[in-house]
């Protein structure tokens, strides 16, 4: 809808950027909270955070050029900018969850007490970014004929993405971000009452996965995306995005098992 800000003589402030820089503060504000609260060096977290965040960017981008090989080959540029987009959240999560592992354990920081502490973070930061892409009018939705349908109409947005302009579309980057913010309150609640470490990550995952999986229903900047199935309409088709959603449903549906048979 307002994909920039504010213009400050030659200084442009992109609003997906912004949004961008108030879900990573208000995540890592929650995350350092919290671990106040439970005892944690939160400097030692701090520096976790930071690095984990550099990766999951890195990630996402290098998914998101993968993805439109061609394309980023001729247009290095547009890689890096963050008007067009912040890169493909799944690849920036599983770098990331990697990235992470790898340093809490070199760190000796315990892994499920502190991914606890992550996984509402993730959803609240995740949920202004989709805010972000809403102004930006990136990652936008199909046709739709519905009461709340919305229309876009600032050319620049659509030199950025490619959003079609003047047509009703779903608003889905609000649908998400709804959702992702639910998610947060969500794992909150259960982050106050858990049983066992790792319980609020694997709900997390799980939480995550099924809000995705519907989204993608919604989805219009899709249509060059390989799929496993391809039917008559969104709802009879299956994505390559959705795949990676039921293998992230499955795996923290496992992960939950596992740490709660480990913690009988």
């Amino acid at each position: 809808m307002f994909p920039i800000l504010l213009r400050l003589g030659p200084i442009t402030i992109h609003t997906y950027g912004f949004f961008m820089a108030v879900g990573v503060a208000a995540a890592l504000w929650f995350v350092y909270v919290q671990a106040r609260k439970q005892g944690y060096d939160t400097n030692i977290l701090l520096d976790a955070a930071f690095w984990i965040i550099l990766v999951s960017l890195v990630g996402a981008k290098l998914i998101l050029f993968l993805s439109h090989f061609s394309y980023y080959l001729e247009n290095p540029a547009e890689l890096l900018s963050l008007a067009r987009s912040g890169g493909v959240f799944q690849g920036g999560l599983t770098f990331g969850l990697i990235f992470a592992i790898f340093y809490f354990r070199r760190k000796k920081i315990a892994l499920w007490p502190t991914a606890d502490l992550v996984g509402p973070a993730v959803a609240l930061g995740h949920g202004f970014g989709r805010l972000g892409c809403f102004s930006a009018s990136c990652c936008y939705g199909r046709a739709c004929s519905l009461p709340w349908a919305v229309v876009f109409k600032s050319q620049y947005a659509h030199d950025l993405t490619g959003i079609p302009l003047n047509r009703p579309l779903h608003p889905v980057q609000l649908y998400e971000a709804g959702l992702n913010f639910l998610n947060f309150f969500i794992l909150f609640l259960i982050l106050k009452k858990k049983k066992f470490d790792g319980q609020v990550f694997s709900f997390y995952i799980i939480n995550y996965s099924i809000i995705r999986f519907f989204t993608e229903y919604f989805r219009g900047d899709h249509e060059d995306l390989a799929y496993l199935l391809r039917g008559k309409s969104a709802f009879s088709s299956l994505s390559l995005p959705q795949v990676y959603c039921l293998v992230g449903l499955l795996a923290g549906l496992v992960l939950y098992q596992v740490l709660k048979k480990k913690k009988k």
